[in-house]
């Protein structure tokens, strides 16, 4: 039968590269100060940020799937969104928290649908959004997606009028506990919830968020400072 811990290992391994073979089993102690460090942190860390706090040589793929091991069956287990991770309430027990969680502004029919398509075709500008749902984007739908921090900037569309483009954020990930966007529903369950339009094109897919298209180029300091001017006056034409 295999084993389940060295798998796991295997593909965090298998992450970090060739050099992540020669690292040293994690001690005791490498285990208790990682458990320490992912318990107090505000937000989901890395394998940097643990290297860089834990013992040198430390194996973090290894560290990660001995405590995930160590919590599999507990009141907290730890996970992975958007290749960091983050101790989080287990999945039984979420019901318990219900009453204390604060709930989120309730999106509506226009924000989840612009939201589904950037998620599952980034790098998108607002034209092609636009022709996807078949009706125009409101300022205010994308206002209330970056405002939840959801959605980011991305690039610069290499074509005429160099248009914005659209893509998910690590706090997307994180809210809908995602480990990474290819791990979303499939585009015919979100078809069947009503929240994408049958009109899709031919080259539909899910690209890596973390990498500019081909056809994009990097936004910088000014070009992020003067997006809404752009967007209104895109509106306006």
């Amino acid at each position: 039968m295999s084993d389940p811990i060295a798998e796991a290992i295997a593909r965090l391994r298998a992450r970090q590269g060739p050099q992540a073979a020669a690292l040293a089993e994690p001690s005791q102690q490498a285990l208790r100060m990682a458990e320490a460090l992912l318990f107090a942190a505000s937000e989901p860390l890395d394998a940097e940020t643990l290297a860089a706090r834990l013992p040198a040589g430390t194996d973090i793929p290894a560290t990660i799937a001995r405590l995930q091991e160590k919590y599999a069956d507990a009141g907290v287990r730890l996970s992975e969104v958007g290749g960091r991770w983050r101790f989080e309430t287990a999945p039984d027990l979420a019901h318990l928290l219900a009453e204390i969680r604060e709930e989120p502004k309730k999106l509506s029919q226009a924000a989840l649908e612009t939201l589904s398509i950037i998620a599952y075709h980034q790098p998108v500008t607002r034209a092609e959004i636009e022709e996807i749902r078949g009706v125009a984007v409101s300022k205010g739908t994308i206002d209330l997606l970056f405002e939840l921090k959801w959605i980011r900037l991305r690039g610069r569309r290499r074509s005429p009028g160099r248009p914005v483009t659209f893509g998910t954020t690590d706090t997307f990930l994180e809210y809908f506990g995602l480990a990474a966007i290819t791990d979303l529903p499939g585009l015919g369950d979100l078809k069947a919830a009503g929240l994408l339009s049958s009109r899709l094109p031919a080259n539909f897919d899910i690209p890596d968020p973390a990498r500019l298209a081909d056809n994009e180029d990097p936004l910088d300091d000014e070009d992020s400072a003067h997006f809404h001017l752009d967007f209104l006056e895109g509106a306006e034409e």
